[in-house]
């Protein structure tokens, strides 16, 4: 199998995992969907209720607050302080309870760190 099909089925089986996880979940006002993102350098999380169509807390390695406290932003720690502090801000809203959307990516390494610092933090998923 040459590199172009391998690449195409990496794709596939991502959108097919995407759509698998996407289908389940909604976020509502009470509980809403905490959706991660994550690039090579960066990791990015945000509470979003979906009957609004609205954001309501967001967090990511580009924050200043975040970067000043983290030297790289494409590691597990990195995903860690991303998820206390928005699980932080999310308390301070008045949200306790959320449904967590990983999209595409396993639950694995810097999602597995964001969504556990973010249950330390008292979130419930």
């Amino acid at each position: 199998m040459n590199t172009a099909n391998q690449q195409r089925l990496v794709q596939v089986r991502r959108q097919r995992r995407l759509h698998r996880v996407r289908n389940r979940l909604f976020g509502t006002p009470e509980r809403p969907r905490l959706a991660v993102f994550r690039s090579s350098k960066h990791i990015y999380a945000q509470m979003v209720d979906d009957q609004a169509g609205s954001t309501l807390v967001q967090a990511s390695t580009r924050d200043p607050e975040i970067r000043a406290q983290v030297k790289y932003g494409g590691n597990k720690a990195a995903a860690a302080v991303v998820g206390r502090i928005v699980a932080e801000r999310a308390k301070s809203a008045g949200i306790d309870k959320i449904c967590f959307d990983r999209r595409s990516y396993k639950y694995h390494g810097r999602v597995a760190a964001l969504a556990d610092a973010a249950r330390e933090a008292g979130l419930l998923f």
